[in-house]
């Protein structure tokens, strides 16, 4: 049985609730294909996220790893494309906003996913749930656990998968803030659920 560590965020900004929590709380501990999930939490901290990621995967030396975020106003699932090797943004949850910072001093200007986004978007797609290839993951704290993941596999020549799923606002926030789209939780679960599926697959 392989291991996939799959992360989410706390609530941040004026969300205060992040379906990514609760997805990954609910899908720790589980198996789906041919992985055992070990999920966790991550700060929504310019400072502190990356780090945390990188520790996680020191300790659990998983064989993929799937980040997940929240991007309240996109009404599909979006695998991302791609990370950039830059920090820029609304303000955390404790107050720091760099501006056109970079997340790696010697680091190249982006990574590809190394999932297999289309197959995911496409099962999604079979399944009944919209979903595309996200070209664009921002500069906000998803872009950059996503970058320095990547990189962390790239410079230490793992074999580790690793990229970030983009989804939408749940029912609940959808409540909150009145004018975005949302899905249920039980499709956003089937959604993440969906793509491990495929991730197994492709191994």
């Amino acid at each position: 049985m392989k291991t996939l560590l799959l992360t989410g965020f706390e609530p941040f900004l004026d969300f205060t609730i992040n379906p990514t929590m609760k997805i990954v709380e609910e899908l720790h501990g589980q198996e789906i294909g041919s992985y055992k999930i070990n999920g966790k939490i991550l700060s929504v901290d310019f400072k502190r996220a990356g780090e945390q990621l990188l520790e996680y995967i020191e300790t659990i030396q998983p064989d993929a790893v799937i980040s997940l975020g929240l991007a309240g106003g996109r009404f599909k699932l979006t695998p991302e494309r791609i990370a950039i090797n830059v920090n820029d943004g609304a303000p955390d949850n404790f107050g720091d906003n760099p501006v056109d910072e970079l997340i790696q001093q010697t680091g190249p200007d982006g990574y590809m996913t190394t999932l297999p986004i289309r197959s995911m978007v496409e099962r999604l797609i079979e399944v009944g749930l919209p979903a595309e290839i996200s070209n664009t993951a921002g500069t906000y704290l998803c872009n950059h656990v996503m970058y320095q993941a990547l990189h962390y596999a790239k410079i230490q020549n793992k074999k580790m998968l690793s990229g970030f799923i983009h989804m939408p606002a749940s029912h609940g926030l959808a409540i909150q803030h009145g004018k975005i789209p949302s899905w249920s939780h039980q499709d956003l679960k089937k959604g993440v659920s969906t793509c491990i599926q495929v991730l197994s697959e492709h191994d």
